[in-house]
């Protein structure tokens, strides 16, 4: 049987919706202070906005465009990281907005450590706040424009890495998944199918200090500042990996070996497909769940083919080419709402 050895998985990763006020409010039972804030209107084209402690507060990036960090004068900007959620400035008059008066908002938060530490594991030295409980670390570094390794502070090699620029703008958002590898690179802001290019990991897989990054000016360009968002994975919390569409309401399963919370996935094998992001909160009813949201748009909320979160991974109902094409393959990351079994082997009761 499966395992864990975090319990409570909502201790570590945790969906918050919430309403916006149009003033400034605080958002609380989060259940821990996030480090990382990813939030989306979800009745709206407002932007993806993420917010991380690393960078600070006010310091917003937008996982759909190219835009470098925007820092001042932020309607519905993020102006604390609290010990039970965050809080927002009021959102009235800019597409960054976060808390526009009446409409519904989700965020996802993640913890990582509360703090940084600067970390001269790699070639650049780089600030890292990383949690090697849950497997997730938030890494700052300046490009050298060089092949050039990072630290990342997780003792294990991360499984999935999101990485942005912040200084110039037209910069994408390079994504390493390992079931593709250190030749193969992803984008969270395009519809792209997996390219092979040598310039983006340095054909180099990571290792459990360090990550590769190659000569490309969207992960690597000279004095920049970038930022990295590393994942490894946990038993019984998260799970990074590839499926293949079967194309039929009995879609394929996904065993995870934890009861989803938030599941992030991608077509992989040809252009033309977005990003959907699903998760247990958004639709009031149990299975099967219809609704995504893409990150690699600003589109407000919108209904698909339905999924199923079951005790021990996932499985599509539907033969949507964004998400179980016959033949088609996908990759994917995968939090926890609770795990299959406990760290005593005890079955659990997930909702």
């Amino acid at each position: 049987m499966a395992y864990t050895d975090i319990d409570k998985p909502t201790d570590y990763f945790n969906t918050k919706l919430y309403t916006g006020n149009g003033s400034s409010q605080s958002i609380s039972s989060v259940g821990f202070q996030p480090d990382l804030v990813w939030l989306k209107n979800r009745q709206d084209t407002d932007r993806h906005c993420l917010f991380d402690n690393v960078r600070g507060v006010e310091k917003v990036i937008f996982s759909h465009l190219t835009d470098a960090e925007q820092s001042t004068n932020l309607y519905g900007t993020l102006t604390s990281f609290d010990s039970d959620g965050f809080s927002l400035l009021n959102g009235s008059t800019s597409a960054e907005r976060t808390n526009v008066n009446g409409e519904n908002y989700v965020s996802w938060n993640w913890l990582a450590s509360n703090t940084t530490a600067s970390n001269t594991d790699g070639s650049i030295t780089s600030t890292v706040s990383a949690n090697t409980t849950s497997g997730f670390s938030i890494v700052s570094y300046t490009g050298t424009g060089a092949n050039a390794t990072v630290g990342h502070g997780l003792g294990v090699a991360p499984k999935m890495i999101i990485i942005k620029n912040r200084s110039t703008a037209g910069s994408n958002w390079p994504v390493f998944h390992e079931t593709q590898g250190g030749t193969k690179i992803q984008w969270l802001n395009l519809a792209n199918s997996t390219a092979t290019e040598s310039g983006w990991w340095n054909n180099t897989d990571p290792t459990s200090s360090v990550f590769s990054i190659g000569t490309q000016n969207d992960l690597n360009k000279s004095s920049d500042n970038i930022i990295a968002y590393c994942f490894a994975e946990k038993k019984g919390f998260s799970k990074f990996g590839s499926y293949t569409g079967n194309g039929n309401a009995d879609g394929t399963f996904v065993y995870t070996g934890f009861k989803p919370a938030f599941v992030l996935y991608k077509q992989s094998s040809s252009a033309g497909n977005q990003w959907e992001m699903r998760d247990n909160l958004r639709d009031v009813t149990f299975n099967p769940t219809d609704k995504a949201l893409a990150p690699d748009l600003s589109n407000a909320e919108f209904t698909t083919d339905p999924i199923d979160l079951l005790s021990n991974g996932f499985k599509f109902r539907g033969g949507n080419n964004q998400d179980n094409g016959s033949g088609s393959t996908y990759i994917y990351m995968c939090f926890a709402e609770s795990p299959f079994t406990t760290s005593t082997r005890i079955p659990t009761t997930p909702r």
